[in-house]
This record gives C-alpha cells, structure tokens and sequence, in this order.
C-alpha cells in the first residue's frame, strides 16, 4: 500500500520556524494535503510531541514522534520512533547532552512549547539549534536501541549534512535510508556515493512555515495488515530500518 507522508516537519518549538506552525495547525494543512503520516522533528526538542499526537488524531492523520538532532559533527540526522513514549525518553538523553546557551528570541525567534489546544504552555530557555555531544554513530545506536529510526537529513545540502561533514555516508553507522530533498540531484548523488544504491529514500518537506506543506509530499510503500494507526507507524519504522536491523 502506498501512503503519502512528511517525516520531517518543524513546529514553532523550533526557533527559525513560524510561530504559526502550532501542532493543531500543521496537522489541519497535512490533511488538506492529503498527508496520511506526519512526524514532528524539531530541532534536538521533543516537547511539542504530545501536543501533535492529539492534534494529529482529530484530523485522520498518522503521528509520529521524531526529532531533527545535531550532532557534534554538525550533522542533522532525522530520529524517528514508535512510541511517543521512546521520543520522550530520547529527548530527556538528547537535553542532557547539548549545549546550553539561553536562546535570544529577538535574535533566532520564540521557542513555543504548546499543548492540544495550542495554547502556550512555556518557552523553552536553551538555544535549540545548539549542537549536542553525541556523535552519529551514538545518535544511530541510542535510536535504533529504543525501537526508532534514524537517518541522515537533506543529504545534499553543503551544510549540516553527513556528506558535507564527513565525505559520504559511513556504512557503519547503520543507516538504511537517507532524505533527499531535491530528487532530481538523486543519479548524480548515487553515482557519486554508491551506497546510497542500497538505501530508502525520503524527500521531506523539511518545512519551517505553513506554506510549505501543502506541497505534494511523495509516497511510501508500506507492508500492512490493517489500516491501524500503530500498525502503519510501525510500517513506517521497520520500512526505513531495513532488513539488518
């Protein structure tokens, strides 16, 4: 079964997105989009999960609980999970091991922590785009060890991306998938780095703003049973995990 998703959105919880990307909001343009499946990754911050989970359900949507982490490398990597509760808990590690430099909102924007009603319900203090101390195989091995997913974001980008900060994709760090953001630049990433010839790929809207997600977002074939939240989020996972993990 094919489904449409966006695994790779950012609420207002992360500091360069839009305040008006509230989790009721961005869940209300997902199923206008027709967007089966949604995952909010905001920048190494999970606060706004629980809040989405709600908002994700009065619209039909399929939530998943994920962040976008930076890595000491300075390289983003997409972490998704199965469980809300296991986003939770990776957030708790991920806070414990960034660097804590309080945020200046007239500088890099509010960071709105948000409940299902999208009222806000707190700030968060630290600077949010700051990197954590957790190098990518840690990052891959801390996901994966909790039931989760982790892969390499806008793979192509000259900045903040894995080929950017090490030169291609280690094949030991486990990654079965890899987002691509611009899929006309896939052949010539594939002739450049072959073991992106055996990966998933994911194009995601990476949006920071509303606009943004009324784009086609591309598909995904799932294996399924039923057309079950928690069956379809787990299809989700064990499709970009891949067969080794």
């Amino acid at each position: 079964m094919k489904i449409k998703y966006d695994l790779h959105i950012h609420s207002c919880l992360s500091p360069c997105a839009e305040n008006d990307m509230t989790p009721n909001n961005i869940a209300g343009m997902a199923m206008l989009g027709g967007i089966r499946v949604a995952a909010l990754t905001d920048h190494n911050s999970v606060k706004n999960c629980p809040a989405f989970y709600d908002a994700c359900r009065k619209y039909g949507i399929v939530p998943i609980a994920g962040m976008e982490i930076t890595t000491a490398e300075e390289i983003h990597v997409v972490c998704l999970f199965a469980t809300l509760e296991a986003a939770m808990e990776f957030g708790e590690l991920v806070d414990s091991r960034r660097m804590k430099i309080k945020n200046r909102a007239d500088i890099f924007g509010q960071q709105l922590i948000m409940n299902a009603q999208d009222e806000v319900i707190g700030e968060e203090e630290y600077l949010l785009l700051s990197a954590s101390d957790l190098d990518v195989f840690t990052v891959a091995k801390e996901v994966f060890s909790r039931g989760g997913v982790a892969y390499p974001a806008h793979i192509e980008k000259p900045t903040d991306s894995i080929i950017a900060m090490l030169g291609d994709i280690p094949k030991e760090a486990g990654f079965f998938a890899a987002e691509v953001k611009d899929l006309t630049a896939l052949d010539a990433l594939i002739e450049k780095y072959p073991i992106l010839e055996g990966m998933t790929i994911v194009s995601d809207s990476d949006s920071h703003m509303l606009e943004g997600l009324v784009d086609d977002r591309r598909e995904l074939e799932l294996e399924l049973l039923s057309d079950d939240e928690n069956e379809i989020r787990d299809a989700v996972i064990r499709t970009l995990r891949g067969p080794s993990i």
